[in-house]
């Protein structure tokens, strides 16, 4: 990965919560609960953005400080069919912002060692600082559209 694609997705990874946040504006209630084709909903997908970043932030931060980090993969599913039914989606929207936050401000200032660091993710194997950029940057993008898609907005 050169430079250049390095900081579009710092950049992509940074707008991630705004672009979440565009989203649900507006949700209403039935919105909230609502599926497209059987896709997440939006209250799904919201505590799903938190789960997952949070997850991230350990994942960076093992990959920043050990040699030969393992990254342990989760159930996404099972998180989201048992920990999203009911709960507001505002404090996840907040942990999901400040997880990233944190992240991206310790991705802004590694070193070209840094970018070099590897792991071994225990559902795909190797597992580098890069595609943990790659992986997330794109993330919350991809659930906007999610919940873009159950909200009729695409």
């Amino acid at each position: 990965m050169d430079a250049e694609e390095r900081t579009r997705l710092i950049k992509s990874y940074r707008d991630g919560h705004r672009v979440v946040m565009d989203a649900l504006k507006g949700i209403t209630p039935e919105e909230l609960d609502g599926s497209a084709s059987g896709e997440w909903t939006p209250r799904q997908t919201a505590h799903h953005l938190a789960d997952s970043e949070m997850m991230s932030a350990i994942r960076i931060r093992r990959l920043l400080t050990e040699d030969e980090p393992v990254i342990h993969g989760y159930d996404e599913a099972t998180f989201a069919r048992k920990l999203t039914s009911d709960r507001p989606i505002e404090p996840s929207l907040e942990a999901m912002r400040w997880a990233r936050e944190t992240s991206a401000q310790l991705i802004e200032r590694m070193t070209d060692a840094d970018w070099l660091k590897v792991g071994t993710h225990t559902e795909s194997g190797p597992y580098s600082v890069e595609d943990w950029l790659t992986i997330y940057a794109a993330h919350a993008h991809d659930h906007a559209k999610q919940i873009k898609r159950a909200r009729g907005k695409v």
